[in-house]
């Protein structure tokens, strides 16, 4: 027995003959089965129902909390008093070239909020204030994840027929230039473990530069993780601090960030050395050791601040005479230098836990073309007539990749 449903769907025009062609066009989307919106309230008490009902189950906290900030930023302020089912294509775009032209100073009133006599203000521009505009703007990267947070709350009101379509879906936006980085080469890899030498996180860095393991991996790998016997590791989840619950463990970030990956033989006896050094650490706190299970700890055995290493890693940096980098361009860094040893791309893949192959090879193309170039040099130089004289290299071209491998 099949069951239907009645709803009342009011058109307006300014003639009759306008009305009734309105409500054709529904009669009409009805029948192909395109649901009818009905979405009776604005955007911004839409995105508020979706944040706090429906993605607080299906995002990590750490998400969770940027897209809340997302959404109170510049989410409701541009688009929230517009009605949910009403809101156009148009909408979107034009919402998104004012963002992208504002300057964030202006839009948000810091200027107002920021007391000019206060030490911390010295030396900041004072946009607007003194009638020159800073112009601090948001970039393509923070524009797109500001539209694919629109997109996913949309996305959810498709699925509960709120309304017929995403209409966030049919603004296309340029591809942002990925965020540049800045890999250690050969050369500063070999300096950065010689000054890690002494120090009690030795064997974490060296681990991290050996594997291009993330921050919070590394911080979350527990003893039973490890398989010292056969060289191994298990990397299962990640250790972060949230508000809600401050320093904790998470599940990794995906399925495929869940992985099992080998572990090199220099990395095997720093770490069975860092046993033995957490060992005398556990004896010499006694009653205070606090059995965190971690591997890498504080040297009372609880678990070490994401910061804190952070702050390791620069003195580090500085020790070793070498430039500032980020922590997680030491994955990179790894990353680089397996693909310069010629490595094949699906392995690092596998090691770096990424979903799909498309992003190893997107993140490290620039690799890529220069070993495609050195690659067809020494094609040439295999199919050159043995009377024509070798090419001399360019002194503009990059020094040729260094076959060594880091140590």
């Amino acid at each position: 027995m099949c069951e239907y449903t009645r709803k009342r769907v009011r058109v307006y025009g300014s003639t009759r003959k306008e009305a009734l062609a309105k409500l054709t066009e529904k009669i009409a989307t009805s029948n192909h089965g395109v649901p009818t919106p009905s979405a009776q309230g604005s955007v911004a008490t839409f995105l508020t129902y979706w944040l706090e009902t429906v993605a607080i189950h299906r995002l990590r906290e750490n998400t969770h909390t940027r897209y809340t900030a997302c959404t109170r930023l510049y989410l409701i302020p541009s688009l929230g008093r517009r009605k949910l089912a009403k809101l156009t294509a148009k909408d979107v775009r034009t919402w998104l070239d004012q963002l992208r032209t504002t300057c964030q100073c202006c839009a948000r009133g810091l200027d107002a909020a920021r007391d000019p006599n206060a030490p911390e203000a010295a030396g900041r521009p004072r946009c607007c204030a003194i009638g020159k505009c800073c112009g601090n703007r948001l970039s393509p990267l923070t524009l797109t994840y500001v539209h694919s947070v629109l997109k996913s709350a949309l996305e959810h009101a498709v699925r509960e027929e709120e309304i017929p379509r995403n209409v966030a879906r049919n603004v296309r936006m340029g591809t942002p230039r990925p965020r540049r980085f800045e890999p250690l080469t050969t050369q500063e890899a070999r300096a950065f473990l010689a000054a890690t030498h002494g120090h009690r996180l030795h064997a974490l860095l060296e681990l991290a530069l050996h594997t291009g393991l993330r921050k919070g991996e590394l911080l979350g790998l527990r003893w039973e993780d490890l398989d010292l016997a056969s060289g191994t590791a298990s990397i299962r989840r990640t250790l972060q601090r949230t508000n809600s619950s401050g320093l904790t463990a998470l599940p990794t970030k995906t399925q495929s960030s869940e992985r099992r990956i080998a572990l090199p033989t220099p990395c095997l006896r720093s770490l069975e050395q860092h046993r033995d050094q957490q060992l005398q650490e556990r004896g010499a706190a006694g009653t205070g050791w606090k059995d965190s299970g971690y591997v890498f700890t504080r040297p009372d055995g609880s678990a070490i601040e994401g910061a804190t290493l952070t702050r390791h890693f620069n003195t580090l940096l500085r020790r070793a005479a070498l430039r500032r980098i980020r922590f997680h361009d030491l994955q990179h860094s790894a990353a680089t230098l397996l693909l310069e040893q010629g490595v094949e791309l699906v392995v690092i893949k596998e090691l770096l836990g990424h979903a799909h192959i498309g992003v190893t090879a997107t993140v490290y193309a620039h690799v890529r073309l220069r070993l495609q170039r050195d690659a067809i040099n020494l094609l040439g130089n295999a199919l050159r007539h043995p009377a024509e004289p070798a090419p001399r290299p360019d002194g503009d071209d990059e020094p040729p990749l260094c076959a060594a491998s880091v140590r």
